[in-house]
């Protein structure tokens, strides 16, 4: 492109840094949206706009939403003593979008990897053990990524609970190996935190 559409090359390289779109994909969209310039990109803008300035993470399980603690931290209906850990924000809307879980969440922004230099305090593991006893839990749910990663923090999760009166549960079948929750179906979610097992 030349240099009288900067703005244009701008929003171009801007989106394809979002996951999924390369060049290519950005370039494409980005007509797109320009063509649709009425119904698409001016709503795409004021909505972009709006999020940037209400979006915040959940002060006590880490969503994200609009306001300090999110709608599932809120709804009373949902405190039934489960806490459901996941490594990120889309696995929990994964869960979400499977209707399965009626509990609320932990979301630990990511797992423990010792190549990386990510320990427990960079996660939010300790925020976690707090919970577990101020809410009086009585079930965590490990819904982690069938990964190497995931599947140490697990298990340093359970043994940090091991001495506290709380029922420690992974998800079970339908999960593969190396899969992410965020990439799995609604029916495979579902059977998997129905046969979940204690660990």
């Amino acid at each position: 492109m030349n240099s009288n559409n900067s703005d244009i090359d701008d929003l171009i390289a801007l989106m394809a840094k979002l996951p999924g779109l390369g060049p290519r994909s950005a370039r494409r969209a980005v007509l797109h949206l320009i063509k649709k310039r009425t119904i698409l990109l001016n709503p795409l803008a004021d909505a972009l706009f709006s999020v940037a300035q209400t979006a915040r993470e959940c002060v006590l399980c880490g969503n994200i939403g609009t306001a300090d603690r999110c709608e599932i931290c809120t709804n009373g209906k949902r405190m039934n003593r489960q806490i459901c850990v996941v490594e990120d924000v889309s696995d929990l809307w994964a869960m979400e979008r499977a209707s399965v879980f009626k509990g609320r969440y932990h979301v630990l922004g990511g797992s423990l990897s010792a190549l990386d230099g990510v320990g427990p305090e960079e996660l939010r593991i300790p925020l976690l053990i707090e919970r577990v006893k101020d809410e009086e839990i009585t079930e965590v749910i490990l819904a982690l990524n069938a990964t190497v990663d995931g599947q140490t923090t697990a298990h340093y999760i359970a043994d940090q609970l091991e001495d506290m009166d709380v029922e420690i549960s992974l998800l079970a079948q339908g999960v593969p190996i190396g899969g992410e929750l965020d990439y799995l179906d609604d029916g495979t979610i579902s059977a998997a935190l129905a046969a979940r097992k204690s660990i």
